[in-house]
């Protein structure tokens, strides 16, 4: 920086005066005047002070004690622990013409107090209006298919691009994830609908192959049997032994064909 951007980014003769008066002031009525000067911010907060509206060293101070001067001196205190909020169910109509109801909920933190403090007016507010656009930004380009069943790649663009807007204003966005995600009562119907018809339609197709391979079986089967004229009579025997087991009271008179055979070929 050149000599003139130095003299420009400081206090200035006048500014310099005021806190040299600030400081004696503070001397004259030295032990009162410093419980007006330590201040004390938690291990989680950093506090952004002004010098006659400047940021001093262009960082910020904590955690424990430091000192401000009165009447020139203000700061402001900024949390970085993680704070967690819930989109409000925004209308979304998807790229294939769906309206649908989805909200979701983000965790962010901020990373640079001076950046949150100097360059938005509220980092937090702000954060909130940005994700609710986003969310609609990246739903509207995503088809209802895309939304159901690629809910995780959404949440990490949605990240990528909230996490790219807020930078400037020291936020970083952790995690972004959606929530619920809210169809027309008609179109659950119609899905409904069509997913039943499917499964029927599925298991059609299989009571078709299982009649099919059950015919193809019998097939083979009566191939053997026929080239046997004894398991054929096996096969007279087992059906009786299950019969029988299952209903006693009936009696079965097996005949055999070849009898019925003779009787045919006389008349």
């Amino acid at each position: 920086a050149t000599v003139t951007e130095r003299r420009s980014a400081g206090l200035g003769c006048c500014g310099w005066l005021l806190v040299l008066f600030s400081l004696l002031i503070t001397l004259l009525t030295f032990p009162v005047s410093i419980f007006m000067c330590i201040k004390i911010v938690q291990e989680y907060e950093r506090a952004v002070i002004f010098r006659l509206g400047r940021i001093i060293d262009k960082k910020a101070k904590g955690p424990g004690i430091f000192f401000v001067l009165p009447c020139t001196d203000s700061f402001v205190k900024v949390d970085l622990r993680t704070v967690s909020f819930n989109i409000p169910p925004q209308e979304i109509l998807t790229k294939d013409s769906v309206t649908v109801s989805v909200d979701g909920v983000v965790y962010f933190r901020v990373e640079c107090p001076v950046s949150s403090v100097a360059n938005v007016s509220n980092a937090d507010s702000s954060t909130r209006l940005l994700a609710q656009t986003t969310l609609r930004n990246v739903l509207g380009t995503k088809n209802l298919a895309e939304l159901l069943s690629d809910r995780e790649g959404i949440s990490h663009s949605m990240q990528a691009t909230l996490d790219d807007a807020t930078n400037h204003w020291g936020i970083k966005v952790e995690r972004v994830e959606i929530k619920d995600v809210k169809l027309p009562q008609q179109l659950q119907r119609a899905m409904a609908a069509e997913a039943e018809a499917s499964r029927e339609a599925r298991a059609k197709v299989i009571a078709a192959e299982g009649e099919m391979n059950a015919s193809r079986a019998l097939k083979e089967a009566s191939l053997i049997i026929s080239e046997s004229p004894a398991a054929l009579q096996l096969r007279y025997l087992q059906t009786l032994s299950h019969i029988a087991a299952e209903n006693n009271s009936t009696v079965i008179f097996p005949l055999p064909i070849e009898l019925l055979q003779q009787f045919l070929q006389r008349k």
